[in-house]
């Protein structure tokens, strides 16, 4: 994520980017209990990690991406990222930490998310400093509250 352009500072971004490094750092906790034979332990990490990544996942789709997709501009950036979501959202469903295939396709895909996730920090989530006024803001709001029951944005 970039450093100059005041994003980090939005409380609703701040909230995302901690979910991105949460996901990361769950795909790799399950990788190291598998790596160590802790399997059951693994595929309990994966679930945690789907689990978290569909309630961040419906937050970005439904807030800021539902936002941001009304201009094509935006549009032909957020659709394949919507795509990821769903394609590893698919295979997580399906994960099976006892297979050695499956362990290196969620390697992989730890890897994948890390580029994913630069597209949406370094790209899209600075041009909402731009492109979002208030309404704006309350409506992505919203949508991450939706998703997160009980939780509220954090705030300085």
């Amino acid at each position: 994520m970039c450093h100059y352009c005041g994003c980090r500072q939005i409380p609703l971004i701040r909230d995302y980017i901690a979910e991105h490094e949460l996901a990361l750092a769950l795909g790799a906790r399950a990788l190291e209990e598998a790596g160590r034979g802790a399997l059951v332990d693994a595929q309990a990490t994966v679930a945690e990690m789907r689990a978290e990544l569909v309630r961040h996942w419906q937050g970005e789709e439904e807030g800021v991406f539902a936002l941001m997709r009304t201009d094509e501009l935006y549009r032909e950036h957020i659709d394949p990222l919507i795509a990821e979501h769903r394609e590893l959202d698919a295979l997580l469903a399906r994960l099976d930490m006892t297979s050695a295939a499956d362990r290196t396709r969620l390697r992989e895909e730890v890897e994948e998310l890390k580029v994913h996730i630069s597209k949406e920090e370094d790209g899209l989530f600075p041009v909402t400093l731009v492109e979002f006024n208030g309404p704006e803001w309350d409506a992505a709001i919203a949508a991450w509250e939706r998703a997160h029951p009980g939780r509220t944005i954090s705030v300085d």
